[in-house]
C-alpha cells in the first residue's frame, strides 16, 4: 500500500504543500476552516499522522448525555512553570489539538501556572480547585519533589515529559514521551560513516527526561560505533551566555554539534556568528522539535520533528482510561518522530 504524503494531501485539495503542513504541524497562519478541511482530507487518505484518530475518537467517545449524565463531565488541568513563552514550543502545538479532543469528550480544560515559590513551598496554585479537577496534565514540570505531591493528590496526572531519570527513580504516575533516541542515533551514524568523528552535545542533560535520553542518545551511539566522545565538546547549559563562554574556550570546533533542542541550537548559531564563525561551514548543528524557526533561520536546522497532533490524541486517551480505570498499573508512551535533514547539516 502507497504511503500517503503531505503532496498527496495538497493534490487530491489543489492546494500547496507548505499550506498542508501548516495545517498538519498547526504552525499558524490558516484559517480554521481551512486547516479543519485538510486534517479531514488527511484523515480520510490515511496520512500515518492521523491514521488512527477515527479509532481513537470511537474509544474514547464521551458518555450519552441525560440528566443523570451532563455534557460536561469535568475539567483537566495543566500544570505548567513556563506558559510557553515560546508560542511554537512544541507543547504549545500539541495544547491546541488536546483541548479540542477534550472539548468533543466533554471535557472543560484550565492552564495553571506554577511560580517558583510554588515549586519552593510545595503549595498548589491558587487559581487550581480540586473539588472541580477530574485529572492533572504536567508540561514543563521538572521539579522532582513537586511533581510527586502532585501525583499524592488521589487524582490521574500524566506528564508529557518529566524529570530526568538519571537516578534510577520514575514517577508514580502515565508519562508521555515524544521518541527520543532513534533519530539521533541515525544522524550519529550517519555523520561517522561521512568520516565525521567529533561530534558534540550542548544542553543540560539533567533539564528533563527529554534532553538525558537525546544525549544518552548521542553517547551510545558513539560507544556503540567504538569512537570515543570527547567531553570537553559537551557544552552543559541551556542558555546563551554560558554557551558562547564554552564555544569560545574551544581550540577547535567539532564536526557537529547536536542540540537539546531547536532553541538551543538556535542559540548556538547566533553564539558562532558573534565568534565569527558559521553554520555548517565552520560546524554542522542539528536540533529537535521541527519548531517553524527551524525552517526560517538560516541555514536551515536539521532537527527531529515531533508529531505533536499524535502526541495530543495520545495525551487525551491515557488521561480518559486513566479516569475510567485508575487502577491500571502506570504507562510510559513514547510517540513517534522523525530526523529532517536540511542545510545546517550541508545535506
Amino acid at each position: 500500500m502507497k504511503r500517503v504524503t503531505i503532496q498527496d494531501i495538497a493534490d487530491a485539495l489543489g492546494i500547496s504543500r507548505n499550506t498542508v503542513s501548516k495545517a498538519i504541524n498547526n504552525s499558524g497562519g490558516l484559517a480554521d476552516a481551512t486547516r479543519e478541511r485538510i486534517l479531514q482530507k488527511a484523515v480520510e487518505m490515511g496520512y500515518k499522522q492521523f491514521s488512527y484518530a477515527t479509532v481513537l475518537s470511537d474509544s474514547l467517545a464521551p458518555p450519552a448525555v441525560s440528566p443523570e449524565n451532563p455534557k460536561s463531565t469535568g475539567e483537566v488541568a495543566i500544570f505548567t512553570t513556563s506558559i510557553f513563552h515560546q508560542t511554537n514550543h512544541f507543547a504549545a502545538l500539541m495544547l491546541d489539538r488536546f483541548r479540542q479532543e477534550l472539548s468533543h469528550l466533554g471535557y472543560i480544560l484550565s492552564i495553571h501556572a506554577v511560580g517558583k515559590d510554588d515549586l519552593v513551598r510545595r503549595a498548589l496554585p491558587t487559581t487550581f480547585i480540586k473539588e472541580r479537577c477530574s485529572a492533572i496534565m504536567c508540561i514543563e514540570m521538572f521539579d522532582w519533589d513537586y511533581d510527586m505531591m502532585l501525583c499524592g493528590l488521589g487524582l490521574p496526572v500524566l506528564f508529557v515529559d518529566g524529570p530526568n531519570k538519571r537516578s534510577g527513580e520514575s514517577l508514580p504516575a502515565d508519562q508521555l514521551y515524544m521518541e527520543n533516541t532513534v533519530g539521533i542515533t541515525r544522524l550519529v551514524n550517519e555523520m561517522l560513516a561521512r568520516g565525521k568523528k567529533r561530534i558534540g552535545f550542548i544542553g543540560d542533560y539533567e533539564h528533563c527526561q527529554s534532553f538525558y535520553e537525546r544525549y544518552t542518545a548521542f553517547r551510545c551511539a558513539m560507544l556503540m560505533a567504538g569512537v570515543p566522545a570527547d567531553e570537553a565538546l559537551c557544552i552543559r547549559s541551556n542558555f546563551y551566555d554560558s554557551i558562547i563562554e564554552a564555544l569560545d574556550a574551544l581550540p577547535e570546533l567539532p564536526d557537529l554539534f547536536i542540540c537539546g533542542n531547536d532553541f538551543v541550537a538556535l542559540d548556538v548559531i547566533q553564539a558562532l556568528r558573534k565568534l565569527g564563525k558559521s553554520v555548517p561551514e565552520d560546524v554542522m548543528l542539528c536540533g529537535f522539535d521541527d519548531a517553524p524557526e527551524s525552517r526560517n533561520v538560516t541555514p536551515t536546522l536539521t532537527t527531529v520533528h515531533i508529531h505533536t497532533q499524535i502526541m495530543a490524541y495520545t495525551a487525551a486517551r491515557l488521561l480518559m482510561t486513566r479516569i475510567k480505570e485508575p487502577s491500571l498499573d502506570y504507562r510510559i508512551v513514547h510517540t513517534e518522530t522523525e530526523l529532517i535533514y536540511r542545510d545546517s547539516t550541508k545535506c
